[in-house]
């Protein structure tokens, strides 16, 4: 049988699907994070990774890795630690396991959300009205904040309903409930010190401005090798205090000595959140004792190599201005809705969601061979069915779209939209004898466009409806059956014509 256009763009798509989700058989763990300051850290060894042995001992996965470290680690004494990566080979002596998070490495390129990773996610509201600007401005501030308290695998974003509220969702990968709770309960305190004394805090009370996003205030000034071998460059900006904030400071430095490089001040500045250390800043010594509404802040980031430090010290500086702004939270939040799943309890319920779906594929498939008795039919409709779900991950993977719970049950709607086309297709080819083959395909096909229509008409308003969190199921669906209408249906009708015919 001789393939026509619509089949092979159906084979074209299908292979850069495949491409795009890029299936793994690597073995190894993926690194990441790596505590700064630790010995790992120090090493070298940074986030993103793959370490493939222990000690020449082969890494699998997680539970070999730990299991490996376990038997390192039996004696309560300091062990050489010999940790074997693709890019690089680290020495370490160490008398506990190392200050790093590890995953197995992904199978594939498919991203997955907080449903099926595990972790709490909240829906806050702001106690006022907000506008769009505002509420990209606390998604800023809640990012920087829950930075400041060492978590990882935070996703924070603006969202909002159909009635226009606008809301703020975080998700947090392996917190608990309680956790994220007391987290936004806390509004949080910025403070700036010397020693034991307040200089001035965050928002608008004693910081009238940040200079942000321009270069004639807000730069790097400096990048070069470090003692340890690596790398440090050096962000500068300016902050413009108000005349309260400024005469307070010019109290406080005036008495405080000259460093002996006569560049800055003895004492340096401590930026804190909720009483934690965020930064030391250096004090330059022209600010020494005077009223200055505008002076320069400073500080480093380091790196192994001068791209990662200055990669670095744009994120420090940027975290620094966010914090200087305000470091509390511009408004109490109200939470809407807490929730938790576990990591096993989304595995097994995404499984047995895709058992069901291809079982239901199968069944479907039999109906479809005991009514119209045609194999060919049936294996053509399988084929179809599995080709708009690789069709569907092969985007998601593309657009490094998270499919969470609503995701999959969108895979799931498709799969039920596109068996009730090829069941539409299948019964106009076998009627309407008066009228040509062709004629009866494009029908067909006529009628699952304007059921395509309807379908994606009714699924825009998905993306907003419970403050976005149906977004995954409209966005999956969207996607799958305007893969369908477009690629593997046209296939299908293709196939089913040349069956018919022969």
């Amino acid at each position: 049988m001789k393939l026509g256009w619509r089949v092979w763009l159906l084979i074209i798509v299908l292979l850069l699907s495949l491409l795009a989700i890029k299936p793994s058989f690597e073995s190894g763990v993926v690194v990441k994070s790596v505590e700064k300051n630790s010995s790992a850290f120090n090493e070298g060894l940074r986030a993103g990774e793959i370490i493939i042995s222990l000690n020449n001992q082969k890494v699998e996965n997680k539970e070999a890795y730990s299991q490996i470290l376990d038997t390192i680690l039996v004696e309560n004494e300091t062990k050489r630690l010999d940790i074997q990566t693709k890019k690089n080979e680290y020495t370490l002596f160490i008398d506990q396991a190392p200050n790093i998070t590890i995953e197995n490495i992904p199978r594939t390129k498919i991203q997955t959300g907080l449903d099926l990773q595990g972790g709490a996610r909240a829906l806050v509201q702001p106690d006022v009205p907000i506008s769009d600007k505002e509420l990209e401005e606390l998604v800023q501030i809640s990012t920087n904040r829950f930075n400041v308290f060492g978590l990882s695998d935070v996703k924070i974003k603006g969202v909002s309903d159909l009635e226009g509220n606008k809301f703020m969702l975080i998700e947090v990968a392996g917190a608990t409930p309680a956790n994220l709770q007391e987290l936004v309960a806390q509004q949080g305190k910025f403070e700036a010190r010397i020693g034991n004394l307040t200089v001035f805090e965050g928002g608008k009370k004693d910081v009238s401005d940040v200079c942000r996003n321009d270069a004639t205030c807000a730069t790097i000034t400096a990048c070069n090798p470090d003692q340890q071998g690596g790398y440090m460059c050096e962000f500068r900006f300016t902050v413009y205090l108000t005349e309260e904030a400024a005469k307070k400071h010019a109290e406080i430095t005036k008495n405080i000595p000259v460093d002996e490089t006569g560049r800055y001040l003895s004492q340096k500045l401590d930026l804190l959140v909720d009483n934690n250390l965020v930064d030391s800043l250096l004090i330059s010594v022209d600010l020494k004792g005077q009223v200055a509404t505008q002076f320069s802040i400073q500080g480093p980031g380091t790196g192994k190599t001068q791209e990662e430090a200055l990669t670095n010290a744009k994120e420090n500086m940027k975290k620094l201005q966010t914090v200087l702004i305000t470091g509390s939270l511009p408004y109490k939040l109200n939470i809407v809705k807490l929730d938790t799943i576990s990591s096993t309890l989304g595995s097994q319920f995404t499984y047995l969601l895709l058992l069901a779906g291809i079982s239901s594929i199968l069944v479907v498939s039999i109906i479809i061979f005991v009514r119209y008795r045609k194999i060919k039919a049936s294996l053509a409709l399988l084929l179809t069915s599995f080709s708009e779900i690789i069709i569907i991950l092969g985007v998601a993977s593309f657009i490094n779209w998270n499919l969470d719970l609503p995701s999959i049950a969108g895979i799931l709607a498709t799969i039920g939209t596109g068996v009730d086309s090829q069941i539409v297709i299948l019964d106009e080819t076998r009627r309407g004898v008066q009228i040509g083959m062709k004629e009866r395909i494009k029908r067909a096909l006529f009628i699952i466009f304007a059921a395509y229509a309807t379908a994606a008409a009714s699924l825009l308003p998905l993306g907003w409806a419970g403050a976005g969190l149906f977004k995954g199921f409209a966005i999956t669906t969207f996607i799958g059956i305007t893969a369908g209408v477009l690629i593997s249906r046209p296939a299908f009708a293709e196939i089913i014509r040349k069956i018919e015919e022969q």
